[in-house]
């Protein structure tokens, strides 16, 4: 019997790519949008990403849903979801294990959250909240951590009861697994090992600055090529879960359209040549 072939790794796509996506004529290319930037009624967001879905896969990747939040999800954001998923049918769908809303409020942030089982609860519940109103299962992303919070679980079985318990999987971001471990002085792969092969539905790559206060801390900066360490430890997570989706993001100092692709070049060699997990 024949292999599949391996996975292919995207890039998010952004307004100044455009048209270089449109004119790419690589077929494995797939591309990562931030559903908050197309819930509008129409403009040349819309029109773009139609022609776009019409030859590439497209996956949505929500950053203002508010998963960890201690309050119910928002209807109108939870429909506003819906319209999208139901026009362009996404490969896959994703979302922050963070709270970002309080009270009525955003806070334009992707707050972690205690990894404690009151905060567990209340995150299958808007897990199942909002696969009900989807009407699919969703990936849910590891956050970075900078300051410890309080402490039952630790971070790796907190989500993989979370997903034990909602069905849903795991977009496993392997450069927030590097930055929290050094933040909280743990070790990242540990925290790969602990996570079991069936859950991951796909990776992120991202890049990351040192604190400007001086302080020895590391930023999920998005603003930076993959930084190499991140990129052992993406060879530690496929050896262990096989080859999986793999996005490269970067959401500041944009670089060109080419320059991007070279690194999303990096992820695809690495996908070609891992292979499937031995499960003993």
């Amino acid at each position: 019997m024949t292999a599949p072939p391996p996975p292919h790794a995207g890039i998010g796509l952004k307004p100044e790519h455009y048209r270089a996506v449109r004119e790419c004529g690589d077929a494995g290319l797939w591309l990562e949008v931030h559903p908050e930037n197309y819930m509008t009624d129409g403009g040349p967001r819309l029109a773009w990403l139609e022609l776009i879905r019409a030859d590439k896969d497209v996956s949505l990747h929500g950053v203002g849903m508010s998963l960890g939040g201690d309050e119910p999800l928002d209807v109108d954001h939870l429909k506003r979801w819906a319209d999208l998923v139901g026009r362009f049918d996404p490969v896959r769908i994703s979302e922050h294990v963070a709270w970002s809303r309080r009270g009525g409020v955003y806070y334009a942030d992707l707050f972690p959250l205690p990894t404690t089982r009151e905060a567990l609860d209340r995150l299958c519940a808007n897990i199942d909240q909002m696969q009900t109103a989807l009407g699919r299962r969703i990936l849910i992303e590891n956050p970075s951590l900078y300051v410890p919070l309080a402490r039952e679980l630790d971070e790796p079985e907190f989500l993989v009861e979370a997903c034990r318990r909602t069905g849903c999987g795991l977009l496993l971001d392997v450069n927030n697994v590097y930055v929290s471990a050094h933040n909280m002085r743990r070790d990242a792969g540990a925290y790969l090992d602990a996570i079991p092969a069936d859950l991951v539905g796909e990776i992120h790559l991202a890049g990351h600055a040192a604190d400007a206060g001086g302080r020895d801390l590391l930023i999920d900066s998005h603003g930076a090529p993959v930084a190499d360490a991140v990129w052992a430890l993406y060879a530690h997570a496929l050896a262990r879960v096989g080859p999986q989706p793999t996005l490269i993001e970067r959401d500041a100092d944009i670089p060109s359209f080419d320059v991007l692709m070279e690194e999303r070049g990096r992820a695809e060699t690495a996908l070609t040549a891992a292979k499937e997990p031995v499960h003993v």
